[in-house]
């Protein structure tokens, strides 16, 4: 079995079956990140199989994509996951209506002990585009981290930073973030 950066190479190329290889390599690495995200919601609303499949699905239907490593790789994988439960979340929330919307105060530890309802989701996710608008790299920051469940050391890798100016960018977002959600 190749190596991640290999494959990564031969999909750019287009070659399915490497791209199928490349999923096998990670496929236990997406599954636990997929699985802290099913565990955050209330009611499983995407199933970390499920996620992970969605995830694989929308990898391969996205063209060429200039993933150079590993790191790039998960970087954009929080990203894809970030959109199947922001998709799951507003799909819910159209069959309900969107009726009696609660306050959400963020909590920075919500990946660990809160679980998120659907409006929790859509709301985290508009402010989530509100602060991309201003700063991309916050956004991003915010995305691997409170999506992807990545370290703060896996996201400095992944941007290419020091991991105290994620420590400094998060603090910068969460403050953000917390005043754009007790806005509502």
């Amino acid at each position: 079995m190749a190596d991640v950066t290999t494959l990564l190479e031969a999909v750019r190329s287009g070659t399915a079956a490497d791209a199928n290889e490349l999923f096998e390599l990670l496929y236990l690495e997406l599954r636990s990140m997929a699985h802290e995200q099913a565990r955050q919601h209330a009611e499983p609303a995407v199933h970390t199989t499920t996620l992970v499949h969605e995830a694989y699905l929308r990898f391969r239907s996205a063209g060429k994509l200039q993933l150079d490593d590993r790191r790039h790789f998960f970087a954009y994988a929080s990203h894809v996951m970030r959109s199947v439960i922001v998709d799951h979340a507003r799909s819910q929330l159209a069959e309900k209506r969107g009726g009696g919307v609660v306050a959400l105060t963020l909590n920075t530890a919500i990946g660990n002990s809160v679980v998120a309802s659907d409006e929790e989701v859509m709301r985290m996710n508009d402010a989530l585009d509100e602060l991309t608008a201003l700063d991309e790299r916050l956004g991003k920051i915010v995305e691997m981290k409170y999506f992807g469940g990545m370290t703060e050391e896996e996201i400095a890798d992944a941007l290419e930073i020091s991991s105290r100016t994620v420590q400094r960018d998060w603090e910068k977002a969460r403050l953000f973030l917390s005043a754009s959600l007790q806005q509502v």
